[in-house]
């Protein structure tokens, strides 16, 4: 058992893209807790997705040795956490299970959105911040200028903060001294009754649940009966460890450690994230605070491709949101696609990401219907309901008045983009309520905007006209009135619910107009017409033709009378016409798809 005077729990926080999975990878490797042999990049990304896409999605905690200059043995577990405004949540679960934080700011790009909403975090939690200037190595670094925004913007001390160069290993061993130095202790003892935090959890097919736990007090070791708070559920340790990038045993953890449990939890309802964990022989006297309740803001229904698949479907939802505890999902059904989950997200990137996953790890084929957000719906006998789902919105007859979720955005972006990012935001409804320079070459803008309008395209856009420099970070303000409308898709002149969407009038004939071009490159041609139509109640406003599939009657007439030619084709007319009353539309996965990713022109 370590003391804890030398233990010292840490995350790495940052805006998106400035260096921290890079960070991580040079403190595994300077401790040298990986055989060289294995060692590669990003070794705190163990998703696929991740990966590939270059971000962080899972927070992730490591325990190094460390041997100090004063000759003293020290244990570091920290953990790297996601950069991206939509997984702001798993970055405050981090916090929660730290006593300090390496606030990295990017040496060329500066204090960003991101730095000061992660800043805020773990000030919020009583956090000693150490801010580091990553990326000193390249060309464009300008640390004098990264020193006066950690003191003018954050408002922090920067004579302590150490230049690093995550890349190359420049300063890494300056930056394991200044954790050792800055980074208070954990307080608490081991002979107090046992009070550990679940932090997180993910679900193995032969040990069941693996919960992640920050022990605040007393000690936890194989054979003690442990109790859950929440549920008074107990269980039987059956083995402890701690991180060093997979689980390595240990004989228990004490006050102050991080690490992990296994008691053979089957049933993932016992376990919830943010619970406490304490003793049944010796339990706690109060529960740790635990985690904010989590707001989704984007919401959208999942089913499976084969209605059989209900319950498989069912399980993988289950254990995903056992690693993913911002992920929110109730029951929903839809005539065209059968029984189904609504979910709730945090934004568009943790939609696609979820999506992803339950197709790369729980090999589930599924259709996730057109993203919306939470409206007010104010009824004329005076009853208020909120609505996410186009399938439970009211008759245009009762509704009284609408309201739409808005948002603060705040973006901080150099002065040379300023236009362009205005003339997208007044685009995209925003209204502008301050603008601030934070230097010569920095400009800070606030707009308030219609959250719907950000789900989309807005972020790809920012980036595009901004060349990747503008930061976007964002907040619900609340309800504000709006011209709202239920955009029905009618194949064939049958309405598909899974593809009606709710949206502001004055966006509606382009966005249905722009669905109705999607579905008509993705319907295969039958031997009938198809039409494809946008309707706002009973008004079509878009319409789009698959032509039919056409056999050539007249290929047998060689000359004759035109009477006869006129009769085939009436007889082949009337084949089609029948054929077309009975005839079912066949809606390929991709249809679903193409509106899910409709870009608003």
């Amino acid at each position: 058992m370590t003391d804890p005077q030398y233990i010292r729990n840490f995350c790495i926080v940052a805006h998106i893209d400035h260096g921290k999975s890079t960070l991580a990878d040079r403190l595994i490797e300077k401790a040298k807790v990986v055989d060289s042999r294995f060692y590669h990049a990003q070794m705190t990304d163990n998703m696929d997705i991740e990966r590939e896409r270059g971000i962080t999605i899972k927070s992730q905690a490591v325990t190094i040795p460390y041997t100090a200059k004063n000759g003293k043995q020290y244990l570091l577990n920290f953990v790297d956490t996601p950069g991206h405004v939509d997984f702001t949540y798993e970055v405050s679960r981090a916090i929660a299970s730290c006593e300090g934080a390496l606030l990295l700011v990017d040496a060329s790009q500066g204090v960003e959105s991101q730095t000061l909403s992660n800043m805020y975090l773990a000030l919020e939690h009583n956090l000693e911040i150490l801010p580091v200037i990553n990326k000193i190595d390249l060309p464009a670094a300008d640390v004098e200028s990264a020193k006066q925004q950690i003191d003018h913007d954050l408002g922090l001390d920067s004579s302590i903060a150490v230049p690093v160069s995550a890349k190359l290993g420049t300063g890494v061993d300056e930056l394991f001294e200044a954790i050792v130095e800055r980074v208070p202790p954990p307080v608490g003892l081991a002979s107090d009754p046992l009070q550990a935090l679940i932090f997180d959890c993910h679900y193995d097919s032969y040990r069941g649940v693996i919960i992640h736990i920050r022990v605040f007090s007393g000690t936890i070791k194989a054979g003690q009966v442990i109790r859950f708070m929440n549920n008074k559920s107990e269980y039987k340790v059956e083995e402890t460890g701690i991180f060093i990038l997979k689980l390595v045993p240990s004989p228990e953890l004490a006050a102050g450690d991080v690490g992990y449990i296994i008691a053979g939890i089957k049933t993932i309802a016992d376990v919830g994230v943010g619970d406490t964990i304490t003793s049944a022989e010796r339990p706690c006297a109060n529960a740790l605070p635990g985690f904010k309740e989590v707001k989704p803001v984007v919401f959208s229904s999942i089913y499976p491709m084969d209605t059989n698949d209900y319950e498989e479907l069912k399980q993988a939802l289950d254990k995903l949101k056992l690693n993913d505890a911002s992920l929110s999902w109730e029951k929903d059904s839809s005539i065209a696609l059968g029984h189904g989950f609504r979910c709730g997200f945090l934004g568009l990137l943790h939609l696609e990401v979820v999506q992803e996953r339950l197709e790369r790890e729980f090999d589930q084929s599924v259709i996730f219907t057109a993203p919306s957000v939470q409206y007010k719906i104010l009824l004329r006998s005076g009853e208020e309901i909120l609505c996410d789902n186009p399938a439970d919105y009211p008759d245009e007859g009762k509704i009284e008045s609408a309201e739409e979720p808005y948002i603060k955005a705040s973006i901080i972006t150099p002065t040379t983009y300023l236009g362009n990012i205005m003339s997208l935001c007044v685009e995209k409804r925003g209204v502008q309520t301050n603008m601030q320079y934070l230097d010569q070459k920095r400009v800070e803008i606030w707009y308030e905007m219609p959250l719907a309008e950000v789900l989309f395209d807005f972020y790809d856009r920012l980036k595009s006209v901004s060349r990747g420099y503008a930061s976007f970070d964002y907040e619900v303000i609340g309800f504000r009135s709006t011209d709202l409308v239920k955009i029905d898709i009618l194949i064939n002149g049958k309405s598909v619910d899974a593809l009606s969407q709710l949206c502001f009038r004055g966006n509606s004939y382009d966005k249905a107009r722009h669905i109705c071009e999607q579905l008509k490159e993705e319907i295969s041609r039958e031997q009938f017409k198809i039409a494809i139509q946008g309707a706002i109640g009973g008004q079509i406003i878009a319409r789009e033709t698959v032509n039919a599939l056409r056999k050539d009657v007249l290929a047998k007439c060689y000359g004759g009378d035109i009477t006869r030619k006129r009769k085939l084709l009436e007889k082949q007319k009337e084949g089609k016409k029948r054929m077309k009353m009975v005839g079912d539309v066949e809606l390929p996965q991709s249809a679903f798809l193409a509106v899910l990713k409709t870009k608003e022109s």
